[in-house]
């Protein structure tokens, strides 16, 4: 190794990377084909995983459609079909299951075949404070909105690496980058979402498998009735998404290989603040945005995305 090339080329990296985003503010990013795609995506029975299918439906893609609620799948699928959808496959999985989630996939290799754009969208959320969860459902949060991305992946990204061709998306949070008050085992499983689909993209770019590619997803609340009373103290600054604006904004960043994703765009500013603000600070600024009584007003049921 050579200390002073390794430090040039950072710097001038660096110095292209930061020049390179800022004409991504004006000039957006050309838009890869996905034309013959097989795209696979978890809890699109409703929400946000229904509207991303129909935002593929008009591409020409394979769509596979995982749900534990087959009519919402088929409800999913007939959308799929009048928007455009050529090619729409749905099968009942409880990605929470590992069996099940590798049952399925074989099945799912027979019946379509390999699987290239893969979205980890299924997710739950319990909405009580941490003493009042039972352990039951603390477990189901994490098998669901962690454990499940290991088991898809195992599943689908050998033929990827094979090919050195593919995209892995993790529907994450906000929530996996901010501790919020009331959402413990939530927060926990989508920083840990976060965490895993990170330290894979390491290891893929480690092994030369530059070829598939990664997006990590982590909005602000969204109006899907998963968080359903909870407020936002300042809208302008957090306000609470609207779920066809978090579809499109998905299905673009996946189109341009955007490696994150934060929505609204006000996040990336409190990242970083959270990252160079003393302790006191950061809980302050929180208090000021009103994470600690956001959820105050949710109600207490668990649900689905």
């Amino acid at each position: 190794m050579n200390f002073l090339l390794e430090t040039l080329q950072l710097v001038v990296l660096s110095i292209y990377y930061n020049v390179e985003s800022f004409v991504r503010l004006f000039i957006p990013a050309k838009k890869k084909n996905v034309t013959g795609e097989i795209v696979l995506i978890t809890g699109s029975g409703s929400g946000i995983g229904r509207l991303m299918a129909l935002e593929f439906a008009s591409m020409e893609v394979a769509l596979v459609l995982w749900d534990i609620s087959h009519e919402g799948m088929k409800e999913t699928a007939r959308q799929a079909k009048e928007a455009g959808a050529k090619r729409v496959h749905y099968y009942l999985c409880d990605c929470s299951d590992r069996a099940e989630v590798y049952r399925v996939a074989e099945q799912v290799k027979r019946e379509v075949g390999d699987v290239s754009i893969l979205i980890n969208n299924a997710g739950i959320v319990t909405g009580k404070k941490f003493m009042e969860s039972p352990d039951s459902l603390i477990e189901k949060t994490v098998e669901v909105n962690t454990m499940s991305h290991f088991w898809t992946y195992k599943a689908f990204l050998p033929a990827m690496t094979s090919n050195n061709h593919g995209h892995l998306v993790s529907i994450s949070s906000s929530a996996g980058l901010i501790g919020v008050n009331g959402l413990a085992d939530y927060c926990a499983s989508k920083f840990a979402a976060v965490g895993f689909a990170e330290s894979v993209a390491l290891e893929l770019l480690s092994t030369g498998k530059n070829g598939v590619k990664t997006t990590i997803v982590c909005p602000y609340f969204i109006n899907t009735g998963m968080f359903d009373g909870c407020g936002t103290k300042w809208p302008v600054l957090l306000p609470i998404l609207e779920p066809n604006y978090v579809a499109k904004k998905i299905v673009d960043a996946i189109l341009t290989d955007q490696a994150f994703l934060l929505l609204p765009r006000t996040l990336y500013i409190l990242m970083a603040l959270k990252n160079s603000l003393e302790w006191k600070q950061g809980t302050l600024l929180g208090r000021y945005l009103g994470a600690f009584e956001s959820l105050d007003l949710c109600k207490t049921d668990q649900k689905n995305h």
